[in-house]
């Protein structure tokens, strides 16, 4: 579920920082550009871990503020193939169930992959499990804020850059 990923960026400390401590002001950069940040086929960035390694610092033409290359460690959201996890009902829509971990709300669960036999309440607008107990029938509604368990089948990193020539309206 936690995975320590290893990476490089190059950090731009302004001048008005230069009087500070180095390390503090890397890691307290680090922290502001990658805590709580999705990055594409790596996960939830959580926390700095620790810096590895600091390389030399470089003033560009132009740019009074310093460039330091910077390889570090940090704590990672990316739950695995298969891996069981327990999350709450955020909403129910026809094509599936989105579920919140309490610090990542952006699980969706498909319609195919739920329970059989369901079937979606459109005057509740709520998934209903139809399972059946010594013969007889009974519904299980997933309510919203409900706990509920589920396995993880793929994981997506969805893009959500704009391609060239596209803009917002």
């Amino acid at each position: 579920m936690f995975v320590l990923a290893e990476l490089e960026y190059i950090i731009r400390v302004e001048p008005r920082r230069f009087g500070k401590d180095m390390k503090r002001e890397v890691r307290d950069e680090l922290n502001r550009k990658f805590a709580n940040k999705v990055l594409h086929s790596v996960g939830l960035c959580i926390a700095l871990y620790d810096i590895t390694r600091v390389g030399d610092s470089y003033i560009l033409p132009g740019d009074g503020a310093s460039h330091t290359k910077v390889r570090f460690r940090v704590v990672v959201f990316r739950p695995f193939v298969d891996e069981i996890l327990v999350g709450k009902i955020r909403s129910c829509s026809s094509e599936g169930v989105r579920v919140s971990l309490g610090f990542f709300d952006d699980v969706f669960i498909p319609h195919q992959s739920l329970q059989h036999p369901k079937r979606f309440d459109q005057e509740e607008q709520l998934w209903v499990w139809q399972y059946e107990s010594e013969g007889e029938p009974h519904d299980m509604f997933m309510d919203l804020e409900e706990e509920v368990r589920f396995r993880v089948v793929q994981e997506t990193f969805v893009d959500t850059i704009p391609k060239d020539g596209q803009t917002s309206s």
